[in-house]
């Protein structure tokens, strides 16, 4: 089922036709704006929509990261190691606002601060048996002041380690296959940046994608 938008923005409000017992994604057009919505249940497939996303990046204060392995039930990529989370924003939902549900949701974590440092990020992929991931996907930095203790949801996340920044952003360039498809292209975005990860800019959420403002 996908709910077409006819008027307006996406706004904190859900619109008569939004089950609020369904977890829905955004749908984008081809200039990244929403145009409507579709359960998250049904969205990943050969044929995948263009809709929202995130993936955020955590930092404690000595600069390590935390990489997470996704659970093996996952639809898409399913135990493959990959940044510290991902997720969907929901109709209305501010995207700053969906990286610290979802660090709880699936880490058990809150964060200090999170901050968006790859406000453009758009990529498609496509697994072996054809499911098709299509998303516009802001990338945000989090940050905690000192590590705390993980509790990783078994639904979500078969694993997470502290490991420093720069042994995994090597690996990574060493082999780009060891990670999920949009992890491995974010990590090369993200080392243009520099290679410190506390001296990345911080963009404005007026860059954001048109879909997630």
């Amino acid at each position: 089922m996908i709910v077409r938008r006819t008027t307006g923005k996406v706004v904190g409000n859900m619109t008569p036709a939004l089950d609020p017992g369904v977890e829905y994604v955004v749908l984008c057009g081809e200039n990244h704006e929403a145009v409507g919505y579709a359960p998250k249940a049904e969205v990943h497939h050969s044929d995948t929509p263009l809709h929202l996303a995130f993936s955020c990046y955590l930092f404690d204060e000595r600069g390590r990261f935390l990489v997470s392995w996704r659970a093996r039930s996952k639809r898409t990529w399913p135990g493959v190691r990959t940044n510290s989370c991902c997720g969907h924003p929901g109709p209305g939902e501010p995207v700053d606002e969906a990286v610290a549900r979802r660090l709880d949701d699936e880490l058990g974590v809150a964060a200090d601060r999170i901050e968006l440092v790859l406000p453009a990020f758009r990529y498609q992929a496509t697994m072996p048996d054809g499911t098709r991931e299509n998303e516009v996907c802001p990338v945000y930095r989090a940050t905690v002041r000192a590590p705390r203790p993980l509790r990783p949801n078994p639904a979500e996340v078969d694993d997470a380690r502290w490991v420093p920044w720069h042994e995994f952003v090597a690996e990574v360039r060493d082999d780009p296959e060891s990670v999920s498809p949009w992890c491995a292209l974010q990590v090369s975005a993200l080392g243009e940046l520099g290679p410190d990860p506390f001296a990345w800019p911080v963009r404005p959420e007026t860059e954001l994608p048109a879909a997630a403002r």
